[in-house]
């Protein structure tokens, strides 16, 4: 088998073994992880930036200390990318956003220093929604990603280029972060594996933020074991950096996993109106090889997630307001020294000209409701709306131990469908939004087709049970075939037009 095909057929963790025992090198998985993303990019454009002479260096270095026996993570020396929100010690950051088109980060990540501690490749930075606004990926400057399963059709948002790259095979798996399902809804769009942590579990530190009290990194991937691979080096002992950061450590996922005396309830509210018919029956279906696995399926009510989308955008927007104000085109941002306009004109002009459509319509909706005369009318009763549904989440916890929807209520939706209809984008979150409010982990897996397009099934669980919905989700991988299909894409030809 070549390079080529290896890096597009085998998981990470595959990868990793064959670099340890010598049957591969990191450079050549290297030069083609890059050989893929440049024709990726042509096709579907899930990057800003290919790091194609810091990759090599950095192959080159961990091939030294593969060579020197050092022990690494099973997963060092295969080709990964990152979230373009994600700070890169000399790489540019722009956050998909006009603001930071030539922001060079003086220092690394958290995520970042971990995974180079572990034996990391990063061949990129990956395409996004504008400052993660959106869940289509077409808000970003540089332009829509689109869906290896389908050009027409957009990969999901924000973390919309990470899953694209994973299931294009340019990387082996990605970073990408998660407000309101940014990782768990592009994974199911893309047939890939998506994990949103536990807040906390993994450090927030370098990561440019959007709301903080909900967002989180976390791994994408061809399967659970992958991502539980790659959480494994992201978390451990808490990062004094990031005061929300906690220690975290979980059980390696069992050589045979098994789901047998596990708890899983189904809210009757996630499989009601506005739900596809063919989703539906294809996350059911998926439910039940779980029972068939040994695992006891329920049917409960679960009435609070009917607040969640209105709660969310309330919360995210007022905390979105806060955190870019920063970009106010002095400290980062356009330049305005030479402008010749006064202070207040020449921010306004920044932002104007900086920030896309979504991110001012969120700013702008995250002011109104911290406003003097709206704030307990609207951002206290979200924080009450937020508490309230903790609380049920940890009533439901007392007696089950997963809980099973759908991660996206269609598939993939079709370039510019909702562009115009943001309320229609902000209701494509109704089933992940629930999981940040309430700090919990969450796992996004593939769990069959409909007309060609995978279909997402989201399992989640109480916090710091990360390996369990892991171990779980693996199970259900290892009896099922669903996350090893992959998308038929391919480059245009030149002078081709994409659909």
């Amino acid at each position: 088998m070549g390079v080529d095909a290896m890096l597009r057929d085998k998981t990470a963790l595959e990868l990793g073994r064959m670099v340890k025992a010598r049957e591969v090198g990191v450079a050549e998985l290297t030069r083609a992880a890059l050989s893929a993303s440049r024709e990726a990019q042509e096709a579907l454009n899930p990057f800003v930036t290919i790091c194609e002479q810091e990759a090599l260096k950095r192959a080159d270095a961990v091939q030294a200390r593969v060579d020197a026996g050092e022990d690494m993570s099973p997963v060092a020396g295969v080709p990964m990318a990152a979230k373009d929100l994600i700070s890169t010690k000399g790489i540019r950051t722009t956050c998909a956003s006009s603001m930071l088109d030539n922001y060079i980060p003086m220092y690394d990540a958290a995520v970042i220093e971990k995974l180079e501690a572990s034996g990391a490749v990063m061949i990129g930075k990956l395409n996004m929604d504008e400052f993660a606004m959106g869940s289509t990926n077409e808000t970003s400057a540089y332009g829509a990603v689109r869906n290896p399963w389908d050009t027409r059709r957009c990969p999901g948002g924000s973390s919309g280029g990470s899953a694209a790259a994973v299931a294009a095979g340019a990387a082996s798996y990605t970073l990408g972060s998660d407000t309101g399902g940014s990782i768990r809804q592009p994974s199911a769009f893309c047939g890939v594996t998506g994990l949103k942590p536990t807040y906390g579990a993994v450090s927030r530190w370098g990561l440019i933020a959007y709301g903080s009290s909900l967002d989180q990194i976390g791994p994408i991937a061809r399967d659970a074991r992958d991502c539980a691979a790659v959480l494994a080096a992201l978390s451990g002992e808490a990062d004094a950096r990031d005061g929300t950061s906690i220690s975290f450590a979980f059980d390696p996922i069992p050589e045979e996993p098994s789901v047998k005396g596990l708890r899983i309830a189904l809210p009757d509210e996630a499989f009601g109106q506005g739900l596809d018919e063919a989703v539906r029956e294809r996350v059911l279906e998926g439910a039940k090889a779980l029972e068939s696995l040994g695992a006891s399926v329920e049917w409960i009510p679960f009435p609070m997630a009917e607040y969640a989308v209105a709660a969310y955008y309330v919360i995210a927007s007022a905390e979105a307001a806060s955190n870019l104000s920063r970009f106010d085109g002095i400290r980062y941002g356009p330049g305005i020294a030479d402008t010749g306009l006064s202070l207040d004109e020449a921010i306004l002009r920044a932002r104007s000209e900086g920030f896309g459509r979504e991110v001012k319509r969120r700013l702008m909706l995250g002011n109104f409701v911290l406003s003097a005369g709206y704030y307990d009318a609207y951002y206290n009763k979200a924080l009450q709306a937020k508490a309230l549904l903790a609380q049920a989440y940890r009533r439901v916890f007392d007696k089950y131990d997963i809980i099973i929807t759908p991660t996206a209520p269609s598939v993939a939706v079709p370039l510019g469908a909702s562009l115009d209809d943001p309320l229609a984008m902000y209701m494509g979150d109704v089933y992940t939004v629930p999981v940040n409010l309430a700090g919990l982990p969450a796992l996004s897996l593939p769990c069959g087709f409909t007309d060609g397009l995978p279909v997402g099934m989201q399992m989640i669980g109480e916090p710091l049970s990360d390996g369990r919905l892991l171990a779980a989700g693996a199970a259900y991988q290892l009896a099922t075939s669903h996350h090893t299909r992959k998308p038929d894409w391919k480059a245009p030809a030149k002078g081709d037009v994409l659909r």
